[in-house]
């Protein structure tokens, strides 16, 4: 009788195991479901012919200073957008010894400062791209971001207002305003950006992200909303290295470090390598190790 009683126990045991790990496998394949993978954008072959027709002028050519000086910021952009960062950066110098007053060209070296965590260039590049040209209007965004990541969040939130003065309906702007702020002062940080979610353009897609912040829609809510008005592959790809970035900013705020470290993964997966959020999902997954060194 003892014999039949544990056998029948033992039996209910197994049952019971497997009865998680199906629940388990339900729960996981549920989230998993949500989120989608976004295929790498793959390098542009323009953008390869491109370079190879720049080199070309750049070996062959006499050129005045000015006009070289173009062709190397030129190539620059396009070492960028196919992630020879070291290479653009050069470019970007040759620019600048060639024409010392390009600010195009200080504005872009002074983003590979900041993702070389360099933030003392980084401000002083961005300094003289204003000072060249006061209406370059992305520099004052480049240099918000520059001062909050080098831990000067109080000054960079002028920086980023003015940037989001410019165009109040663009929800990016205001979220790198918020995050400024969020590290000075977080309950006003939540109260400005619910102040101007009314003048974000309803069409934009991101205003979703403002919306999640805002706690007004749940996260499994903008997953599935991601693929919505989205006509091309390159679309998609773009948008979600855009959503990788501001979930993981957005759990990494909550102290959800592994959430945040595997959706700024994500990010950089996408290969979009000129856009502003895989720029700096790298420089974010470094923020979280320090983080976590600290606590250690």
């Amino acid at each position: 009788m003892r014999k039949l009683f544990s056998l029948i126990f033992f039996s209910f045991f197994l049952f019971f195991l497997a009865g998680c790990a199906q629940t388990r496998d339900v729960s996981q394949r549920t989230e998993m479901g949500n989120l989608l993978l976004a295929e790498p954008a793959p390098v542009n072959p323009r953008s390869q012919m491109a370079i190879a027709r720049y080199n070309q002028i750049l070996a062959s050519a006499s050129l005045p200073d000015e006009d070289r000086a173009e062709l190397h910021y030129q190539r620059g952009m396009l070492y960028d957008s196919v992630g020879l960062a070291g290479l653009a950066q050069f470019d970007y110098g040759q620019a600048l010894q060639l024409k010392p007053d390009m600010a195009p060209a200080f504005n872009s070296i002074g983003i590979h400062y900041i993702q070389q965590m360099e933030f003392i260039q980084a401000y002083e590049a961005f300094d003289s791209t204003l000072d060249i040209n006061p209406d370059y209007d992305f520099a004052y965004l480049n240099r918000g971001i520059a001062l909050y990541y080098g831990g000067r969040a109080d000054l960079a939130i002028n920086d980023l207002n003015t940037f989001l003065e410019k165009e109040e309906s663009d929800p990016f702007r205001a979220l790198w305003a918020y995050f400024a702020k969020a590290d000075v002062e977080p309950v006003q940080a939540l109260a400005d950006l619910k102040s101007v979610r009314d003048k974000l353009s309803p069409q934009h897609w991101a205003t979703r992200l403002v919306d999640l912040y805002l706690g007004e829609i749940t996260e499994n809510t903008l997953l599935n909303s991601l693929i919505e008005g989205v006509s091309s592959q390159k679309e998609l790809t773009d948008r979600l290295c855009e959503a990788y970035f501001y979930l993981g900013k957005y759990h990494s705020a909550r102290g959800n470090r592994s959430v945040a470290a595997n959706y700024f993964k994500l990010a950089l997966s996408t290969n979009v390598y000129d856009y502003v959020e895989h720029r700096y999902a790298r420089l974010e997954l470094s923020r979280l190790r320090n983080a976590v060194d600290e606590t250690n």
